[in-house]
């Protein structure tokens, strides 16, 4: 059950959330370099996993505007986020510059912290869960 107003706030979070990847898709595909420095050494042919990476979040953040795809692109952009956590934890800990600049862990400290919101957001906006939100019977 949801609560009155619910499928608003989904589809602003579902905006929202889109936006966010389609801008990072395309710059994993514009500019991977960063993106390669952090992954971490045991993915294999880091240049292709980072452009396949763009071109799914650019397919979901699709998927998560299209009804008949939001939920499966929210599942997809769920299980994405948690698989790019190792990238994120190996440039935290590797203290890897980006563009020759170091990022302190007041960057670090805060992605790190909010990636199970953003896992969490996924699901929520394209309808998977309802959790907090869902009014008891």
């Amino acid at each position: 059950m949801t609560i009155a107003g619910d499928n608003d706030r989904r589809r602003i979070a579902s905006g929202l959330l889109a936006l966010a990847y389609l801008i990072t898709g395309v710059a994993h595909l514009r500019s991977p370099g960063g993106f390669i420095a952090i992954t971490p050494d045991w993915v294999p042919f880091p240049a292709s996993v980072v452009w396949l990476t763009g071109i799914a979040e650019i397919a979901g953040a699709v998927g998560l505007m299209l009804p008949p795809l939001r939920r499966a692109a929210g599942i997809g952009l769920a299980l994405y986020a948690l698989c790019v956590w190792p990238a994120n934890i190996h440039h935290a800990l590797g203290d890897i510059p980006l563009n020759g600049v170091h990022l302190s862990w007041w960057y670090h400290g805060p992605r790190l912290a909010l990636q199970p919101l953003i896992i969490w957001w996924a699901l929520w906006a394209s309808g998977v869960i309802d959790w907090p939100f869902a009014r008891r019977r």
